[in-house]
């Protein structure tokens, strides 16, 4: 039996990595809901943005745009790969870099023979590194500190290096933010995109359901001879207006806001990414203390039980000295 001076020695350890764990959370708990109130501002502009690209290719559905060229053979693939600069958050950098893995093996398997990661956080990028992978460059600081300006450029440099035929395919791996207990690993296809298909896809959480409108739903209405309104209204979709003067033109308008919706998809993966870390924390400092204070339950009954066994001991040294 341990005695009463290692079991107490125990207890003010714990007691002190409790302090700990319990600061972390509450940290982590105020950045998760600085976190959850960026990509609450940001929601808006990507709803609009995304509403006028389906309207817009749901009239012209013949149009084309250079982000949705696929190559005829797949010789480079990109990974953008999102984790964080720090760890004490569970599982979170673990499943990125095992789905990191699986993405390789797979393309690897399926004969591309170049692969360039993306490293968004210090974790997947030390692990890169060891694994001989090659990266495109530092991006650590935009774990801890998501920002808009930054994170457009890396989707330039990445759309360029696509559309001059570097990469013939882009793929981004991040953890989605659904709720503070619910975060989806996902790998998901930035390039090349089928618009069409890409910006009218349910989204959970975040799709446009009221807002269902596509070059399908126009063309079938226009041959039945039917009003759009009631169409609309028989199918629960909203009525397209198709009835707009673009100018200079479509395909020049397209040329602006397709980049923009492929920023946008980068920066929301990012503020994804984010939020699910410290969700993450939050969640994981929370057991930790919940650990904590069950195993401080436990020695202190184990103190009191050696402390009593200790006193009795005492007790009947000193009765058997009289007795003597």
């Amino acid at each position: 039996m341990a005695s009463l001076k290692e079991v107490k020695n125990r207890i003010a350890s714990v007691n002190s990595t409790r302090k700990i764990t319990s600061a972390m959370k509450m940290v982590a708990s105020s950045k998760l809901h600085h976190a959850q109130q960026q990509i609450e501002h940001m929601l808006p502009y990507e709803e609009t943005l995304e509403r006028m690209l389906k309207t817009f290719l749901a009239t012209q559905p013949d149009i084309t745009s250079s982000y949705q060229r696929s190559h005829a053979k797949m010789e480079t693939v990109a990974l953008v790969v999102f984790a964080s600069n720090s760890s004490l958050c569970g599982g979170f950098n673990g499943n990125v870099i095992k789905e990191m893995m699986r993405a390789v093996d797979h393309y690897r398997e399926a004969g591309v023979g170049r692969i360039v990661i993306y490293p968004i956080g210090r974790k997947i990028a030390e692990k890169v590194a060891k694994l001989g992978l090659e990266s495109a460059g530092e991006f650590t600081h935009l774990a801890d500190k998501p920002n808009e300006a930054e994170c457009r450029e890396v989707a330039i440099d990445i759309n360029l290096k696509f559309n001059a035929g570097e990469y013939d395919r882009v793929d981004l791996i991040y953890h989605h933010f659904k709720s503070a207990g619910s975060q989806i690993l996902r790998r998901k296809q930035y390039l090349p995109i089928d618009l069409t298909k890409q910006l009218s896809e349910v989204k959970g959480d975040r799709d446009l359901t009221n807002n269902v409108a596509t070059a399908e739903s126009v063309a079938y209405a226009k041959e039945q001879g039917q009003d759009k309104i009631q169409y609309a209204k028989q199918n629960s979709e909203k009525a397209l207006n198709d009835n707009y003067i673009v100018e200079p033109s479509l395909t020049e308008l397209l040329d602006k806001l397709v980049p923009k919706e492929l920023h946008l998809m980068l920066y929301t993966a990012l503020l994804d990414s984010n939020a699910s870390e410290h969700a993450a924390r939050m969640i994981a400092m929370q057991t930790a203390t919940d650990n904590a204070d069950e195993l401080l339950r436990v020695l202190k009954l184990q103190y009191n039980k050696t402390r009593q066994y200790a006193i009795t001991a005492e007790l009947l040294d000193i009765v058997g000295g009289s007795m003597a």
